[in-house]
């Protein structure tokens, strides 16, 4: 348990803390700096690091549903300084999860050239995977792998999470900015109960198995493609 949470937390932080900074970003290209202004515009991970959702939610995620999934301190954004709220309010919520793809894709190319240069080390992770083993032994590549390994996983299915179209999901963000006004006004009503039924769906899965006919099949597709 102590190397799988070591292995992950590098993947975990980059992933969270990336997704966050690009929302602001896109935020502060389109006129709004309250990102800019509180100081979330940093790589700094202490900035962005939240106790429960960057720490103790993806193990707890990953021991009960087998998913990678973290979150955060949500980048602070004031959509009414934004050049056309409801218009921008898209590319800002999309940025986020645009920002998981290309990490995703990014980790992919990073392994395949790891496991090009030490085969035998990606032979070993993948053994391990299947929990087997080949009997390599390697302090940098092993490690490396995995995390690489993990890195493509997690960014995956935090892009594909969080385009689910509940807000405050950067889906629902971006549907609330697509619908027309008197729908979005409805729609983003449920936001404040949003997280609750994001979590709620994620834990419990394993009894009612919504994912494995919505998003599972979405992520396993992509999973496929870059792994």
């Amino acid at each position: 348990m102590i190397q799988i949470i070591l292995v992950m937390a590098l993947p975990v932080i980059f992933a969270v803390v990336l997704h966050e900074v690009a929302h602001g970003y896109v935020a502060w290209m389109k006129r709004d700096n309250t990102a800019k202004i509180m100081g979330r515009l940093t790589l700094n991970p202490l900035a962005h690091v939240d106790p429960f959702g960057t720490i103790l939610l993806p193990i707890m995620f990953y021991y009960t549903t087998g998913f990678l999934f973290a979150y955060a301190k949500p980048v602070p954004i004031n959509f009414y300084n934004l050049n056309n709220p409801k218009k921008d309010m898209v590319w800002v919520a999309a940025a986020g999860p645009a920002t998981n793809l290309v990490l995703a894709v990014l980790s992919a190319f990073l392994l395949k050239t790891a496991g090009w240069i030490s085969p035998q080390a990606l032979a070993e992770v993948y053994a391990n995977l299947m929990g087997r083993s080949t009997g390599f032994e390697s302090a940098l590549f092993v490690p490396i792998i995995y995390m690489l390994y993990f890195s493509v996983g997690l960014n995956v299915v935090l892009a594909v999470i969080n385009l689910i179209p509940v807000p405050p999901a950067d889906g629902g963000r971006i549907a609330v900015g697509l619908l027309p006004d008197e729908q979005a006004a409805a729609y983003s009503r449920i936001e404040p109960y949003g997280m609750f039924i994001l979590i709620f769906i994620l834990l419990f899965n394993n009894y009612h198995h919504i994912l494995d006919w919505t998003i599972r099949p979405l992520i396993g597709a992509l999973l496929n493609l870059l792994l």
